[in-house]
């Protein structure tokens, strides 16, 4: 009884005004850029960071949390309705959502889409509540060269996971976890990496660089893309018939069990849970029509996986300190800036904002319905305003907000730089996700190796002897040994 008292108690903490206004302004910007092909929710976030400095820190994480998820939902309605997805996990959506579409039956979809997505929001909001806890309390019996292997591994397996080849990924991991280490050294106090410039002796902000990575070269990639479409098919009746409902089911809870799982492990992107979830979904009868032409399981399924990794992904931040992907690692960032540091301890010392968050969930997935089934044909019509109209509108936004965290005019122009370099590295066909993945983890692999080294007296062979050490060496080899057998074996074919 305790426990159930606890939890209303929190609800009653989300449902204050002001926390229900957050959430539902987190909301209604993630499907404003779910809908919007070329943001992404990793550069909103980013260009909102400055926003919620003002907030306490239970309604900046509502707000930014509620952008997250939302996003997915966004993506959904233009998938469906124009083949034209505004996250990359709206693709495996439109595989069978718009054909639904053409054959007059956009509105169940959508409607479909919305309610598996409410349900995996859900019941992943319980996984989570149920799961974090106990992995919180396992990762304070960690010692420090279990934490510094687990993120060794963390790095290794984003780098594995992340699209492209693995090498490039593990270059980017290492000059992200350069620039994290650009400023003054913690142990010794002397500036290292500087250059002799001394607006760096702090280090550079976490708010330029993905602002950069994330939202300028966003910006600028998505002036490259082409025309919108003018046509939007018509919606119809918006509600889905029972027989829908009876050929959603089933797909409904292996989508949502394979993205709270596959969510919960660091690298693992919400377009690969719902691609894992259709994948499945290949192994089952449909209950109308095959999928690839129309079947509500190819609905259903990836909405539920996408929408329950997006919220998954939190279980390795909160308890472990490892973002998965990169929006992860934007609420990392908004954390940390908040003076809270994710990682083991962060739940059981932060237990009303754990709680909080989790009640934002269901608050949240309900709001998103509310948004998303009435004003479906809405969210459309957005895709005909110019995306140029909307260029320097953000542009200045973005210089505003970063010159507000220090007032320096250098936030500006780092920011600047790294929007190009971002830029250019998807034109190079990368992405700029491990740079950032190495910037916060890179400092915190160097403490946790720095400590282990300080209690054993230099003695590195410590890594080998404590068990979560070198569990994470081995499989690191064992990947890495992986990896070059697969080389060696093309190369021989070729």
């Amino acid at each position: 009884m305790a426990e159930v008292a606890a939890w209303f108690a929190q609800f009653a903490s989300v449902l204050t005004l002001e926390n229900l206004v957050l959430c539902f302004t987190g909301a209604l910007i993630g499907t404003f850029v779910g809908v919007l092909p070329g943001i992404g929710p990793a550069a909103t976030l980013a260009l909102l960071l400055p926003v919620t400095f003002t907030l306490d820190p239970a309604g900046a994480l509502i707000m930014l949390a509620a952008i997250y998820y939302g996003a997915q939902y966004g993506s959904s309605t233009t998938a469906i309705l124009l083949n034209l997805p505004g996250e990359t996990s709206g693709i495996v959506t439109a595989l069978d959502g718009h054909r639904l579409a053409l054959s007059g039956r956009a509105g169940p979809a959508i409607a479909i889409a919305a309610l598996a997505s409410l349900f995996a929001g859900l019941a992943t909001a319980v996984f989570i509540a149920v799961a974090a806890g106990p992995v919180a309390q396992w990762s304070l019996l960690l010692s420090p060269a279990g934490l510094a292997g687990l993120i060794a591994l963390g790095l290794f397996a984003a780098a594995v996971i992340a699209p492209g080849k693995p090498l490039p990924a593990v270059i980017l991991i290492l000059v992200g976890a350069c620039i994290g280490l650009v400023g003054t050294d913690s142990g010794g106090g002397l500036p290292r990496f500087t250059l002799s410039i001394t607006e760096l002796r702090d280090g550079i902000g976490f708010v330029p660089l993905v602002m950069g990575l994330f939202g300028i070269s966003e910006l600028i990639r998505s002036l490259e893309t082409g025309s919108r479409p003018e046509r939007i098919p018509p919606i119809g009746w918006p509600w889905p018939t029972r027989r829908d409902l009876r050929a959603s089911l089933g797909p409904t809870l292996r989508g949502t069990t394979i993205g709270a799982i596959l969510g919960a492990i660091p690298g693992v992107s919400t377009v690969m849970a719902a691609l894992a979830a259709r994948g499945v979904e290949r192994a089952f009868k449909t209950r109308d029509r095959p999928l690839g032409e129309g079947a509500i399981a190819g609905v259903s399924a990836p909405e539920a996986a996408n929408n329950a990794s997006a919220q998954s992904a939190l279980i390795p931040l909160l308890t472990l300190g490892l973002p998965g992907n990169p929006v992860i690692a934007v609420l990392a960032g908004a954390l940390m800036i908040h003076g809270l540091a994710p990682g083991p301890g962060f739940i059981p010392n932060n237990p009303d904002l754990f709680n909080a968050l989790i009640a934002s969930f269901v608050v949240g997935n309900v709001i998103l319905v509310i948004l998303n089934l009435p004003l479906a044909a809405v969210w459309a019509s957005l895709l005909r305003v110019p995306f140029r109209k909307l260029v320097p509108l953000i542009v200045v936004l973005s210089v505003i907000g970063v010159h507000s965290v220090n007032s320096s005019l250098f936030d500006v122009w780092t920011m600047l730089a790294f929007g190009v370099f971002g830029w250019l590295l998807v034109r190079l066909g990368l992405q700029p996700t491990p740079i950032v993945l190495g910037y916060i983890l890179g400092p915190a692999l160097e403490e946790y190796l720095r400590r282990t080294l300080l209690f054993s007296r230099g003695d590195p062979s410590v890594f080998l002897t404590d068990p979560f050490s070198l569990a994470s060496l081995l499989l690191i080899a064992a990947g890495s040994g992986f990896l070059l057998l697969r080389r060696l074996r093309r190369s021989d074919r070729r």
